[in-house]
């Protein structure tokens, strides 16, 4: 509001537009404000102190209240200034900061219910694309041609995914038919900008039904390819099952507040592909542990093609990985070195997941459970598990007998 009524002080239109319209008007409690004005960016970084001026592909200025963001949009035109060096050869926009009216800018953003726009001079809400009626109806509506707008910017796809996931919509059929041919666009997306959609999708909240959106149009499969082979060839429910229930798992983390974090995520999801590496590479020869670290670098590398994974995420994960080699040890100190480990808790709970999907000994994963209640001292073993121990040799080996003496 400060944002708001600062803007309009200094003899500017500004409205608050977008999610945070939609949000409030379904009811829900937004997650970000963005705010569109008449004023250019550097207007508007003129007009507040605590301003800083972002992005080449689409200018905008961020108002900082702590840490605090209130994104602030000059209004867009469909009319980019020289369309050849504004888009590539496959219709994808480079750049957007031809600058026009608030209609304008209405009718070029993507989804209808998106296109609202509050006006604090008479707390109305103005609808130049029929965003009200749609989000009265639960339809997903993307304005102008859908294929034309598929291309200008891919991830729109992904944004359709997410919306119809979060707010439980249906696609409108002109929107939904060009969304199953056209995935393979996402290919041309930068892996860095995947990452973060990756994260709007899937750590949110509503991570199994955008799951399911995903699968339905065909764009996991742009997403995870490797994973999505695998998923073609399940065993016995895995590794659907599995990567079902960690969506299920963090879905209701985020809905108590409780943290989550993409190294785990990033590992269910590309646990399947990575597994049947190590295991083709064990049948080989090689050994469990070393199978599974030749098998992540393999996996890994191949992803950060199409989705990038920062190495703060891509290490622990990993790490997560090759641990579940050494969960068969459970004779020794062996189980104490490995509840040492930094990573143990993240590598014992994906244990855990594996066993509820069917993939891991649950005899083992209930060992390890028993370990975590004796609090990290292993349970003495059963009777069947005793075995005759030997008398332990004297160090030094056999003392040498004294010779006889000569006769």
């Amino acid at each position: 509001m400060k944002v708001l009524y600062h803007l309009k002080d200094a003899g500017y239109d500004a409205y608050l537009v977008g999610g945070g319209v939609r949000d409030l008007l379904l009811g829900r409690e937004p997650k970000d404000f963005d705010v569109v004005t008449n004023a250019t960016p550097e207007q508007v970084k003129a007009t507040f102190r605590n301003c800083r001026l972002i992005g080449r592909r689409f200018r905008l200025a961020h108002v900082y209240f702590g840490r605090e963001i209130i994104e602030v949009a000059t209004f867009r035109a469909n009319r980019p200034a020289d369309r050849d060096l504004a888009h590539t050869d496959k219709g994808m926009i480079l750049r957007d900061n031809v600058y026009g009216t608030i209609k304008e800018d209405a009718l070029r953003r993507d989804f209808t219910i998106n296109a609202l726009y509050y006006d604090i001079r008479d707390f109305s809400v103005v609808d130049y694309a029929g965003g009200m009626q749609d989000l009265q109806e639960g339809v997903l509506y993307l304005m102008g041609d859908p294929e034309i707008r598929c291309r200008e910017d891919p991830v729109r796809m992904l944004r359709a995914a997410r919306f119809a996931a979060r707010l439980g919509f249906r696609l409108h059929p002109d929107t939904e038919a060009p969304i199953t041919t056209l995935g393979g666009l996402l290919a041309d997306v930068s892996p860095a900008r995947l990452f973060e959609e990756v994260l709007k999708l899937f750590m949110a909240g509503y991570g199994v039904a955008s799951f399911e959106r995903l699968r339905q149009y065909g764009l996991f499969a742009q997403l995870f390819p490797d994973t999505e082979a695998a998923l073609v060839t399940e065993e016995g429910g895995f590794p659907h099952t599995m990567v079902l229930q960690a969506l299920k798992d963090t879905d209701e983390r985020v809905r108590e507040g409780r943290p989550v974090t993409p190294a785990f995520l990033f590992a269910v999801l590309l646990w399947a592909p990575v597994r049947l590496r190590a295991r083709a590479l064990e049948a080989n020869g090689l050994a469990p542990y070393t199978a599974l670290q030749m098998a992540a670098g393999d996996l890994v590398e191949r992803q950060l093609t199409r989705v990038a994974i920062p190495r703060r995420f891509s290490m622990p994960m990993r790490e997560i990985w090759v641990l579940q080699s050494r969960f068969r040890h459970t004779k020794g100190k062996r189980p104490q070195r490995l509840a040492a480990h930094p990573r143990f808790r993240a590598a014992y709970d994906f244990l855990l997941l594996r066993a509820r999907a069917g993939e891991a000994d649950p005899v083992l994963a209930e060992w390890w459970i028993r370990f975590q209640e004796d609090g990290g001292v292993p349970s003495p073993p059963s009777a069947d598990e005793e075995r005759p121990t030997r008398p332990r040799r004297r160090r030094g080996g056999r003392r040498r007998r004294k010779a006889a003496p000569a006769e």
